[in-house]
């Protein structure tokens, strides 16, 4: 991992060190007692040659290693649900290695154990041939639990979480509960309306319970805040959600940036990622905030009388089925519907289409905050890009300058033969302005997006009923929006949604 930046943070190299220690025999111990006295770099050699071979392979060998994969894909890649064989997720456990989360996790650097069989429950029918494990070894527990999708679960060490091997998202009922999902989301866009009247008129209850429940209400639908959830103990890292956050991750400024009631968040979200923003609120809310924090220490919660569960009651008593992250479902594809029909123009190429697409995914990606570090290729790539714009347009040039003197040839000659040549030339020339204007395009589109990600909400947060009516109407191939895996799993809204489909 020399190769990761992560390892040069002193975070990182705490942990590591610490777990390190506890492998070593008692005579290392003596020895080994800085991290910086340390040289990997023979034994990361090793890795990065090993890597080089496998490339290296001759095609038989690859070929063959495929076919072992293969193999492995049809005896572990596939299960019986109700009758029907389906594919399963990815049917292998994760190697031991080092905790490296997601952005300043507090527990990267920490060992991964192996995960043997012991630490392995299987579920599977009553009446099913239990998988075999390996020579020697135990499965922790067999069971038949209905209930559940799951078909093998184990606890990771580092972050204590629960890890499961579960059905492919292009299995029948994967599909189902993702259309149940996204219905569920439109159900809300139904009843939104009534919602926000109630909170907003929840904004000058007597009950402080019900103030404080109210405007976490308004933070959630308006910012697609997450709800946050109760800590389990020994959990380190000190990221919060709505419902958790305190009066130091808030600031209240009576003006700014020319907008009057201002509220500037700074908080670490799921997986440690900062969310920072600075938002202009209602008045209502505005002086709600300010009366939540009197009295109150940085420390303190700022709803104080509010906790995810008692959220998430209120919201069921809404509506059937509402949580905190229906909302953030039904904004994010209210949000991208909406962006695509600003953005698409019907006589723009399907590269100035795709990128009106991204652009409207961005907006939802943004709202959610959906951030990711700046690729390290992101220079490299980027320049290979910028080099093939600067060539292309060197052959443009170069055609316009051919295309004028065939006009010139032809209009001194005026014969079949010129006038042939005249066109083939046109033809070029408008064919590699063609391909210069997707390359523009896809230089402005890396740019915008190098800090961005837009998998998570393709993927999670919209309804792809929405992308498939868009390409439908614009005729833009859906493979140019979703690949080969993704329209496995979104197979069932491939098959439902027509052009005119509407969120």
């Amino acid at each position: 991992m020399l190769d990761h930046e992560y390892t040069t943070k002193e975070v990182f190299q705490n942990n590591f060190f610490s777990d390190w220690r506890k492998e070593m025999t008692a005579e290392e111990r003596k020895v080994i007692k800085h991290l910086d006295k340390c040289d990997f770099t023979e034994i990361h050699r090793y890795f990065v040659d090993k890597t080089a071979a496998r490339k290296a392979l001759p095609k038989e060998e690859k070929q063959k290693l495929k076919e072992e994969a293969k193999k492995l894909q049809q005896e572990f890649g596939y299960c019986i649900l109700d009758g029907h064989r389906e594919k399963v997720g990815n049917f292998k456990t994760e190697p031991p290695g080092l905790f490296r989360g997601r952005g300043d996790h507090p527990k990267m650097g920490m060992l991964k154990r192996r995960v043997l069989p012991e630490d392995v429950t299987i579920n599977c029918g009553r009446d099913s041939e239990v998988p075999e494990p390996p020579v020697g070894h135990r499965w922790k527990e067999v069971r038949c639990d209905r209930t559940v999708t799951w078909l093998a679960a184990w606890t990771e060490n580092v972050q204590n979480s629960v890890k499961y091997i579960m059905l492919n998202p292009s299995s029948k009922l994967k599909g189902e509960r993702d259309r149940e999902k996204y219905e569920v989301a439109r159900r809300l866009k139904g009843v939104v309306g009534e919602i926000r009247s109630q909170y907003r008129a929840d904004w000058k209850s007597q009950e402080m319970k019900a103030r404080q429940r109210a405007v976490a209400l308004y933070f959630i639908d308006k910012l697609a805040l997450r709800a946050g959830r109760e800590k389990e103990e020994g959990e380190t890292a000190d990221t919060v959600g709505c419902c958790s956050l305190r009066v130091e991750h808030v600031q209240l400024h009576p003006e700014a940036d020319g907008c009057p009631y201002v509220v500037e968040f700074d908080f670490l979200g799921k997986d440690s990622i900062r969310y920072y923003n600075k938002v202009p609120v209602e008045k209502l809310v505005y002086e709600n905030l300010q009366m939540f924090m009197e009295n109150k220490g940085p420390g303190d919660d700022l709803f104080d009388r509010l906790t995810t569960a008692s959220l998430n009651k209120h919201l069921q008593d809404l509506m059937d089925g509402l949580t905190a992250k229906v909302f953030r479902t039904c904004n994010a594809s209210l949000t991208l519907q909406g962006q695509l029909r600003a953005l698409t123009r019907a006589e723009d190429s399907v590269a100035a289409k795709i990128l009106s697409y991204n652009r409207a995914n961005r907006a939802v990606a943004v709202l959610c905050n959906h951030q990711r570090a700046t690729p390290k290729t992101f220079e490299k790539s980027m320049q290979t890009l910028r080099s093939k714009i600067e060539a292309k347009k060197k052959q443009v040039a170069e055609a316009k300058a051919e295309l004028k003197k065939a006009r010139a040839e032809h209009k001194c000659r005026g014969d079949g033969r010129s006038k042939s040549f005249l066109e083939k030339r046109g033809r070029l020339l408008e064919r590699l302005e063609e391909q210069l204007g997707r390359l523009s395009t896809q230089a402005t589109d890396k740019e915008e997006s190098k800090q961005v990600a837009l998998g998570t909400s393709k993927l999670n947060y919209l309804d792809p009923r929405i992308s498939v009516a868009w390409c439908k109407r614009f005729g833009v191939p859906v493979e140019k929006i979703y690949n080969k895996t993704q329209r496995e799993k979104f197979a069932w809204a491939l098959d439902m949604a027509g052009e005119d489909f509407e969120f």
